[in-house]
């Protein structure tokens, strides 16, 4: 099913309140959405072959959440617990991580993605050799093959 929910300060599209349970989004355009303003109760969906540029996710427990094949520019995942979450083939470009719960999540297809591991919980996740330069951003400094 396609699907399109377009948010700006116009608040074009409102899922305050809306229930997620057992969803999967498929060929969706999702951006700037406030996911955080969805009822949290039982929240549980998946992603696939979407764009969620520009949304947030703030505070929300995602765990064992799956994003496949999804474009996720400037994404905002403050203080979301992703434990066990999948990123698959995802582009994290500008993505923000702060205080977020990374623990066995599974990041090694995913691309363009900058996390501080001082400042965000990444026990046991899984990252590609090409993406450790994303865990290294802060420090300014270069990695050759």
């Amino acid at each position: 099913m396609d699907c399109e929910f377009i948010s700006s300060n116009l608040s074009l599209a409102d899922i305050t309140k809306s229930v997620f349970n057992g969803i999967e989004f498929t060929d969706c355009k999702m951006l700037g959405l406030r996911f955080e303003t969805c009822n949290d109760f039982d929240l549980s969906f998946s992603v696939n072959n979407c764009k969620l540029d520009h949304s947030s996710f703030y505070k929300l427990k995602l765990k064992k959440t799956k994003f496949k094949n999804v474009q996720m520019h400037e994404v905002d995942f403050t203080e979301s617990d992703l434990a066990d979450a999948l990123f698959e083939n995802c582009d994290l470009f500008r993505a923000s991580f702060d205080r977020t719960i990374l623990e066995k999540a599974d990041l090694r297809t995913a691309i363009n993605y900058s996390i501080d591991p001082d400042n965000n919980r990444i026990r046991k996740a899984k990252f590609s050799k090409s993406g450790l330069a994303g865990l290294l951003h802060k420090y300014d400094i270069q990695i050759s093959e």
